[in-house]
């Protein structure tokens, strides 16, 4: 399973990437698996640079915010108007309740006819398993002034938690249990964001990551006023494993390992 950055800016585009975006690849039956989880403030024209948008199998929103679901509006246009369009099936679109409504207020109401032929939509589900391919999807609620949702993608042994926006609870330690790979957001600074509910520290993510037992961190949702830097400290201080900070266009191959460590799982 590989995992490269789309989009990684928290809140808004930043200079260097696009709101939030992730593509997941993997490789069986003789093709190449896509799905994206969340597609935010200008993430479709990142994705271009690593998938035609057009061989997506799947596209996963964990919450209704503008910068994690705004481009489906775009990706719409790109299947429904595309020459190829017709020749396209309703691509599935996981996401919170209301999803699909959301997404209409978003676009207009002239897409009112045209969208269930274009998306598929599927509601996500408290401790749901959605399978697309080879890819195992659980999905848990986390702690987000909205309905969202973190999730939990498998593929072949190897685990890849993504965080979604939540402050510290224990369904995100639940769904990282584990991981060798734990996508984490990290938009607050400690002493500085006194706000609770809403989003991650560096070092509260750290300590998530460490209860969790996860093999690696990769800090995102990181905004533009906030030092990426700094959020990595604060991590490392609270988590001993390897963490960086997303950059768009960085990918992470990831396979079994014989045995987890800590975990005896093999």
């Amino acid at each position: 399973m590989r995992l490269t950055i789309v989009g990684c800016s928290g809140s808004f585009p930043g200079p260097d990437s696009p709101a939030s975006s992730y593509l997941l690849e993997a490789e069986e039956d003789g093709r190449t698996w896509r799905v994206v989880v969340d597609l935010g403030s200008g993430a479709l024209g990142s994705l271009q640079r690593f998938a035609d948008p057009s061989t997506l199998d799947a596209v996963l929103i964990s919450h209704l915010h503008p910068d994690h679901f705004i481009d489906l509006c775009g990706l719409y246009v790109s299947r429904r108007y595309h020459p190829r369009g017709a020749a396209l099936t309703p691509l599935p679109v996981y996401g919170p309740a209301g999803t699909d409504r959301r997404v209409l207020a978003a676009y207009g109401p002239d897409a009112e006819a045209d969208l269930p032929s274009v998306y598929d939509v599927r509601e996500f589900t408290d401790g749901g398993v959605v399978r697309i391919g080879p890819f195992t999807v659980t999905t848990r609620t986390v702690n987000h002034p909205v309905p969202a949702f973190g999730m939990r993608i498998e593929h072949d042994g190897a685990v890849v938690a993504y965080s979604g926006d939540t402050d510290s609870c224990a369904n995100l330690v639940e769904l990282a249990r584990g991981a060798d790979l734990f996508l984490s957001e990290a938009s607050f600074i400690e002493g500085r964001d006194e706000a609770r509910g809403v989003h991650l520290t560096g070092r509260r993510a750290g300590e998530a990551a460490t209860e969790a037992g996860v093999r690696r961190v990769v800090l995102t949702h990181i905004p533009v006023w906030t030092d990426a830097d700094t959020v990595v400290r604060e991590a490392r201080s609270a988590y001993v494993g390897p963490v960086e900070a997303a950059r768009v266009g960085e990918s992470y191959l990831l396979e079994r390992v014989a045995v987890r460590q800590g975990s005896g799982v093999q």
